[in-house]
């Protein structure tokens, strides 16, 4: 069923050649059509790996199983001409990706890459060294461009040239892809060989690929990168800090949530940190005299989509290979007509940002429930500030919600 007969492809290369052949026209209509579209942006990067998957398989599949021949009466000319297109296909439907991959390597942008939303695919990294290096980032903008232009050339002439053949007296090559429509072929006369070794090498390379960050980090075994000098100093300074107060209050973690929520490109976004720690100490008829310490993991927190977790964990935003963890200080507590105030210090990334946090607690017993709500502002924070300072994509402020539970010690 799957082998080469004289006259035609196989099943498996016929439907890798439409495969790849519908991926590459939608490609070119995307690529200019995704200026300041993150979504289609995604996409293109998406379908693009695809493609080279797609590639590698088909040529390791033409390697295992070759074509049939082209017709004995087709011109020395002509077949060369059909043998070196072929090969400037087979060049950019490998190059072409890669070119893409180089240049999403080399941005000073880093916007993760997530296979249609669900697959984290890695930078290359023997091109880390020249992350944000404009000039070449430049040199991979252009080929990857004038790549594009190539292909359509090599379109027109693949298509032209079968539709030559096919409307010419000479025998037509159509059917050899289109089996039926241009005329009856001959069936395979032998089963395909390299079907496991052409799609499970492509699945294993492509797999181990995309968990090639996770295999490093486990690898490393577990040990963690040291802070810059200036934040081991701060978190020295914190912690050899003397508590104001001892904590009077212990939370109820199942029962708190730490939110946050902002826009992106318009739309609303919101997102919560699955671990963190508090130390409160809250007298109501003391309350100036009250201390909250809160520290949370940056690198637990998720938005219900991959594309804003990968993000958040990147340098530009939290950062969290250097600042695995921000902290949070409630001091300056007061009453207020509708509720309680207190001045919240907020510290990520080296830099500390302060704001009024006001929250309502009702206390029943030796049980109080929390909700409070805090605004900040990302640039204050300096996250962000390289793809959008302008905050054309992602908003400047940032409202942090706090729900909570605790019980009286």
């Amino acid at each position: 069923m799957f082998r080469n007969s004289v006259s035609r492809y196989t099943v498996v290369a016929i439907a890798l050649h439409w495969a790849i052949a519908a991926l590459i026209i939608f490609m070119i209509w995307l690529g200019w059509n995704m200026e300041e579209n993150e979504t289609r942006y995604q996409l293109h990067k998406s379908i693009g790996i695809t493609i080279l998957l797609l590639s590698v398989i088909r040529v390791a599949w033409r390697m295992l199983n070759p074509p049939p021949a082209l017709p004995a009466d087709m011109k020395p000319l002509e077949a060369k001409a059909s043998h070196y297109v072929h090969v400037g296909f087979y060049a950019l439907m490998i190059l072409m990706p890669l070119l893409g991959w180089a240049l999403v390597s080399t941005s000073e942008f880093r916007v993760p890459t997530v296979l249609f939303g669900t697959v984290s695919w890695p930078e290359l990294p023997f091109l880390s060294g020249l992350r944000g290096n404009k000039p070449v980032h430049a040199v991979l903008e252009t080929l990857h461009s004038k790549g594009a232009w190539v292909i359509i050339g090599l379109l027109v002439l693949h298509v032209g040239g079968a539709l030559k053949h096919e409307f010419s007296p000479e025998e037509g090559v159509l059917k050899r892809m289109i089996p039926g429509l241009f005329g009856k072929t001959q069936p395979p006369r032998a089963p395909a060989r390299g079907f496991f070794i052409a799609f499970g090498g492509a699945a294993l390379l492509f797999g181990l690929i995309a968990a090639a960050p996770v295999i490093a980090q486990s690898v490393a075994g577990g040990q963690t990168v040291p802070p810059p000098a200036d934040e081991a100093d701060a978190e020295a300074e914190v912690a050899a800090a003397p508590v104001a107060v001892e904590p009077n209050w212990a939370v109820n973690y199942d029962a708190s949530e730490i939110r946050f929520a902002g826009t992106h490109d318009g739309k609303a976004f919101s997102g919560t940190f699955r671990d963190w720690t508090a130390d409160v100490a809250f007298f109501p008829d003391a309350v100036e005299t009250s201390d909250v310490r809160v520290s949370v993991s940056t690198g637990t927190a998720t938005t219900g989509k991959k594309l804003y977790n990968d993000s958040l964990r990147a340098p530009e935003w939290f950062d969290v290979s250097n600042y695995p963890t921000a902290t949070i200080h409630l001091t300056e507590f007061a009453k207020t007509d509708t509720g309680y105030i207190a001045t919240a210090a907020m510290r990520l990334k080296n830099q500390t940002v302060t704001t009024p946090l006001a929250f309502t607690l009702d206390i029943a017993g030796d049980v109080a429930t929390l909700n409070g709500e805090a605004t900040f502002d990302r640039k204050a924070l300096n996250i962000g500030q390289i793809s959008d300072p302008g905050a054309e994509w992602v908003s400047d402020t940032v409202t942090v919600t706090v729900t909570g539970e605790a019980t009286r010690k």
